[in-house]
């Protein structure tokens, strides 16, 4: 699970290749929000990890922290876009099955109409 808290700061500190007092000041500034345990410490998940690998590439692209926090934010919205763009997709695909199953498949006899100068009287 992405989600689960599973390193102390310093450990996850270690795995990214950064200062823990870096993380400190990315959770400052908004950019990350580890968990907590009841003590207050700080303990982050696969997923804060791979934010902060996120983090970590912008920022050697030359990106200041203020555009770091855009891009992420930007990104976060085009998740959560695509996410409800994915369910919106598949209840359209079922009422487009319910549709089709309220169909009545009879077959209806068709007979073109007769021109009027070739009626017989």
């Amino acid at each position: 699970m992405p989600d689960r808290p599973l390193y102390m700061i310093s450990v996850a500190a270690e795995l990214v290749g950064m200062h823990p007092q870096t993380l400190r000041i990315y959770e400052a500034k908004g950019l990350l929000r580890p968990a907590r345990t009841p003590g207050g410490t700080r303990i982050y998940s696969e997923a804060d990890l791979e934010r902060l690998r996120e983090i970590q590439r912008l920022t050697e692209l030359g990106l200041s922290l203020a555009g770091v926090e855009h891009v992420l934010r930007l990104e976060d919205e085009l998740r959560k876009l695509q996410g409800r763009l994915a369910r919106l997709e598949r209840e359209s695909r079922e009422e487009i099955r319910q549709v089709h199953r309220s169909y009545r498949r009879e077959v209806v006899l068709y007979r073109p109409p007769q021109h009027p100068a070739r009626r017989k009287q």
